[in-house]
């Protein structure tokens, strides 16, 4: 069984995000750019069921700019046998990176595609949704538990009520949630295999796939600085405030 694993490359979640000066988006020049945190976790996932014997290969896929070669190879350092990029400099939104990904799930006919339930930079948490609907495949989302189970796939996932356990058949789709799992150190030696794993590179064209942008984004601001709060005498004064001042009651 074959796993593909969509990864993308996003600000590193230790930088300080900053905005263009002229609002057109966030500014990446000269930032720490890294794998996005849920795709690490998903990666991890599907090296740990190619242990467990229940996977044969592992499949990492980006879609983006040519750095997103950096990731991917983090990508194989992890564990991943071979890696796609799909190469565009088109801001992708989570629609088309859902066709793309339906593209390759067409070309490579996985068992399971196993992706982060939503990217830190951009929080949509659609792609994996959109790709379910796209493959018709049946999905579980926010994974906090992943087994393979007389042919099917077992997922616990995280409700408002607690947990809830899903039985899939695959082929199927799975987004992952912070607790599925911790992903392992990147060591030396694995970073230097990873340099001579297969990478192959396609154009969005390639697949059949039209990738423009359907949302356009008129401006960005950051948030407003919020102010300091306050200590208050007693519940009265309390009240007093939020009824006078905040108006909230």
């Amino acid at each position: 069984m074959k796993v593909l694993v969509p990864v993308k490359r996003v600000v590193d979640y230790n930088v300080k995000v900053r905005v263009k000066s002229d609002q057109t988006g966030v500014d990446i020049a000269n930032v720490k750019m890294s794998m996005n945190p849920f795709d690490e976790i998903a990666i991890e996932e599907a090296v740990r069921l190619k242990e467990k014997g229940f996977a044969t290969e592992v499949i990492a896929v980006s879609c983006g700019v040519t750095q997103c070669q950096e990731t991917l190879r983090t990508a194989m350092a992890i564990g991943a046998d071979r890696a796609i990029l799909v190469e565009t400099a088109v801001e992708l939104q989570p629609l088309a990176v859902a066709k793309l990904l339906k593209a390759l799930a067409d070309k490579e006919q996985p068992g399971l595609i196993i992706l982060g339930k939503q990217a830190i930079d951009d929080d949509c948490n659609q792609t994996g949704q959109m790709l379910a609907a796209l493959t018709d495949w049946p999905q579980a989302t926010f994974a906090s538990k992943v087994e393979v189970v007389d042919g099917r796939v077992q997922v616990t996932r995280e409700v408002d009520g607690g947990l809830e356990t899903l039985s899939l058949q695959m082929p199927a789709v799975i987004t992952t949630d912070l607790r599925l799992n911790e992903p392992r150190y990147v060591t030396l030696p694995n970073i230097m295999k990873a340099k001579k794993k297969q990478l192959d590179v396609f154009k969005p064209e390639d697949l059949g796939v039209d990738v423009t942008p359907r949302i356009k984004t008129l401006k960005v601001n950051e948030p407003p600085k919020r102010s300091a709060g306050i200590k208050v005498a007693d519940v009265a004064a309390l009240v007093d405030k939020l009824k006078n001042e905040a108006k909230v009651i």
